[in-house]
Order: structure tokens, then sequence, then C-alpha cells
């Protein structure tokens, strides 16, 4: 029976007081499990770390991030002082400044912090959205390996020791301008000119998508002048002593652009005027090594932040719906809440194995990634660092799809609640998660890209043989299928023409992959 009351004694206290108190890995029996898994001999290492982790970030961090996240909190810029001089200054709020500061003196790149340390460290710092974090973390470990293989000026060693173990206590920020107005994805159409000029490199031109703009050196593409082949080189925010005067370093901040998400991060759009850089590596192998190294290293980062997002989410839809009456039951009791939280469940779980499982195969990999093939590596372990590349491309497309759509799918299970910015950080993950489908290449380039690189290495990897590699342990039946279809794709010359057969193979292909990502996926929570 229900009689009116005009004091409708209903609360949410129970959920919010149990919301407040999550420890994201103290409180994931999975993700303790996983290490355990995974990181072998450093289980216990990896595990201390995290507890310690993620009080920070479970709670303070967390608040932060929320906190920043309202509208009249968004970073704006300041293009002049009261005197007229230009500064381009980014204001943020106190709040994010607080929390990168703390975030970053983690000392994730740092050769004290291994590698999978930082991995759970970006896990849970991660399950707070972008939060003005995520982008800038990866975009400075991206920053330390390409410039741990070219650090060869003393400007360039500097800024990487600034990166990795921080000076006077500052750890720098990292960023990567490579997108022009043409085009983010086709770096070789760059058009930025880069000249030498007395002994110093300076970059002219403009940059239409420059993320973390607020970091201290950014990893930039240009066209050295009278050459078509793209160089890498790294650029400072100030030059010594600069910063304070907030006088940039040749370039200005033209305007921050408008997203969707990653709201908390400023998007901005630049022009250089004579910005002083330093190369990074041979002025004719910039697109391998931003390619090989920088991006592989975002890309791979994707995977963990879709498993991250997910894990959270997740588990906040999971005890609303116990906890939510409707019609004199918990959701959660209803057959189709039960079975769509146990979807969601699983796929969060195969994306965060599946990572794990991926790094550790990384982490055998010497040297890390590379802008291309070590000439004295053998057979077997070219073979296994294709597939690493082939893996992290497929991880990123797939897991990022996964966590759009999961968060959706949760949000739904808190009906008109799921929408309300206020009433969980649902939508703003929701949010950021859509931009992380679009970072480090959009859908459909990396399925070109996993398409043409199979092809191309068709003669010394057969596709059966591939498929194989990549899904060691799993039903022979699964394997043939999987590899027969596969030789059926690459058999194709490309899917560039415009017909109706090829049309239907390239939807086809997109099916195909994320399937078949599915499948390496289901192997890692099966070794869980």
């Amino acid at each position: 029976m229900s009689l009116p009351d005009r004091n409708n004694p209903y609360s949410f206290a129970d959920y919010l007081a149990w919301r407040e108190n999550v420890d994201y890995y103290v409180d994931d029996p999975f993700i303790q499990k996983v290490v355990r898994h995974f990181c072998g001999n450093h289980a216990d290492l990896v595990d201390a770390e995290a507890r310690e982790c993620s009080k920070k970030a479970s709670f303070k961090w967390r608040r932060m991030a929320e906190s920043i996240a309202v509208p009249e909190k968004q970073p704006f810029m300041m293009h002049y002082d009261a005197h007229h001089n230009r500064i381009d200054r980014i204001v943020r709020p106190n709040e994010t400044e607080i929390m990168e500061r703390e975030i970053f003196s983690e000392a994730m790149f740092s050769e004290n912090t291994h590698p999978w340390v930082k991995l759970i460290k970006m896990f849970l710092i991660y399950q707070n959205g972008e939060a003005c974090i995520s982008c800038p973390l990866t975009c400075t470990e991206g920053m330390v390996e390409i410039l741990g293989r070219f650090s060869e000026s003393e400007e360039t060693k500097k800024i990487l020791e600034h990166c990795k173990e921080g000076m006077d206590g500052d750890f720098a920020i990292g960023a990567q301008y490579l997108s022009e107005i043409q085009g983010g994805s086709d770096v070789p159409a760059n058009l930025l000119e880069a000249v030498e000029e007395d002994g110093v490199w300076k970059l002219y031109g403009a940059k239409f998508f420059c993320s973390a703009t607020h970091a201290d050196y950014a990893i930039v593409t240009a066209k050295p002048r009278g050459s078509e082949k793209v160089a890498l080189f790294v650029m400072p925010s100030w030059l010594p002593g600069n910063k304070e005067k907030e006088v940039r370093n040749g370039f200005t901040i033209d305007r921050i652009k408008w997203k969707l998400g990653t709201s908390e991060l400023t998007t901005a759009e630049i022009t250089l005027n004579g910005a002083v850089a330093y190369p990074v590596g041979p002025l004719d192998r910039g697109v391998a090594n931003v390619v090989g190294i920088v991006l592989a290293y975002s890309r791979l980062t994707v995977g963990i932040s879709a498993g991250a997002f997910m894990s959270r989410v997740v588990r906040e839809a999971k005890k609303y719906a116990e906890m939510r009456l409707v019609f004199g039951m918990p959701a959660a009791g209803f057959p189709l809440v039960a079975g769509q939280i146990r979807e969601m469940e699983k796929i969060t779980q195969e994306t965060v194995a599946g990572t794990f499982k991926l790094y550790r195969t990384f982490l055998s990999l010497p040297g890390g990634f590379s802008g291309g093939r070590p000439a004295d590596e053998g057979e077997e372990m070219r073979k296994t660092r294709f597939m690493v590349r082939e893996l992290v491309m497929l991880q990123k497309i797939t897991a990022s799809w996964d966590s759009t759509d999961v968060i959706r799918r949760a949000m739904s299970l808190f009906g008109g609640h799921g929408v309300i910015e206020d009433f969980s950080s649902l939508p703003r993950l929701y949010r950021d998660s859509a931009v992380n489908e679009l970072w480090e290449g959009p859908r459909n380039v990396l399925l070109t890209q996993i398409f043409r690189d199979l092809q191309n290495a068709v003669s010394w990897f057969p596709a059966k043989e591939f498929v194989a590699k990549v899904l060691e342990g799993a039903p022979e039946e699964k394997i043939a299928a999987f590899g027969s279809d596969l030789e059926r794709f690459l058999s194709c010359p490309n899917f560039f023409a415009l017909d109706d057969e090829t049309i239907k193979l390239a939807a086809e292909w997109d099916k195909f992959c994320h399937d078949f990502y599915h499948a390496y996926q289901e192997l890692a929570l099966g070794e869980v």
C-alpha cells in the first residue's frame, strides 16, 4: 500500500555512504587477482603500491576530479595581462593544479618505478576520468620513451630528466602536437616548417589539435625546409627563465576548443612563429618514431583507461541497482537487469585482463616499442613484436568502443538519474570515453592500418600462424575459424574500391577485428 506522504522519506543516503567509502583497489577482488596472476615476482610490490595509491585516488583525487568537472570551473584563456603583454595563460582551478602536482610526484616514469607499478597506478587514477590528468600522463610517458632513445643534446637530456626524475621536486608534463587542420592521422601530410637558423631549429606554422596545452614540453612533428620527410622535435613551452615571466616560446595559443568530453583538459589551436625546438631522432624518421613509439604507448594506455572507466561505472551501477527499490523490489532482482549487469561485468573483466596480458607480452620485448625492427633481432622476436603492435591497435579500437557502450548501458540502470551530471560521474566518464575512441587514431584509420600491416607481413607471418600466436591456448576450432577468415580478408587487394562487395567486406572486417580481440580478451580472463 502506498498512501500520500507530503514528506516523502525516500533517501539516497545509503547508496551515497557506500559510494563515498569505496576503495578502488581494496574493494575490488578482481583487480587484485589480476595483479597476482600477471605481475609474477613483482606482485607483492605492485599490490603494496596499489594499496597506497588507491587511498589517494579513491578519495582525495576523486573528490577533486568531481569538483573541477562543473561548467563554472572549466579552464579558460587569458591572452594578455593588465599591461597588454601577451601571456596566453591557461587559467585552471586550484584543485586541478594540486591534484596534478601530487599525481606527477608519484614519479611514475622514474627509473625507480617498476612498469607494473606504473600500470596499476594509472588504472586506479584513470577511474576518476580524464580530470586533466589522463592525457598529460599518457603524453609524458610517450615523451619519456622517445627521449630515452634519442636524447643526444644537453637540452633534450635535461628535458628527459625533468620528466622522469623531476627537478627540485617539480615533475615536468609532456604533450603531443601532431595534428594540423588538414587532419590528424595523416602525419606525412604535415606542413609545419622547421628551419635551422644559426644552429638552432625553429618551428613555423600552425597546429590544430593540441591537447594538454598547459604542458611544459611538447613533441611536435614538422618538415625541415625543403624536405618531404617529417621530423620529430621536442619544444619547450617556455625557454629557461621565461615561465615565471609568462613569455611563451615563440608561439601563441589562439583558442581553446569546445569538446564533447575531457572538458577539464585544454585542447587548443596554436600558431608557431619561430618556436625553438630540438630534434628527436633522425630528421627523416619522424613518422616511424612518432607512430612506432609515441603513439604506440598512447594507444596501449587507452586499454587500461577503458578498463578503469568500466570498473568504476559497473561497480556503481551494480550497487545502485541492488539498493534502488522499484515496484517493491530491488532493481537488481529483475532478470533483465541482472543479465545486463552480468554482461557488463564480463566485458569489464575481459578488458582489464586483456590489457594486463598484452602488457606482460610487451614487457618481454627488448627495448619496448621501437620505430623500426632492430637489425639483429631473430625471427621469433620479430613476430612477437609485430603481434604486439597489432594487438595494441586492436585493443585500442575494441576497448574504447566497449567502454562507451558499457557506460551507456550502466547509465540506463540509473533511469533518469543516469544523465544527471551532478548525480554521479557516469555522464562525465561517458563523454570522456567517447573522446577516447577518437584520440590516437579513430577506428577506421586503425582498421585500415591493421589490414595493411597483416597483408604486408603475409610472406613471413602467414595469417593462420598469426592467429595461432595471438590465440595460443584457445580451442583449435576457434583458431582455425579465425585463421580461415583472416586468410579470406587478406586475399582482398585493399578496401579502397567503392563497390557493394568491398563495402560489405569492409564491414565484415570491422566485426572480425572486434570479435578477434574479444577472443584474445577471453583467453586473458580465462588465465585469471
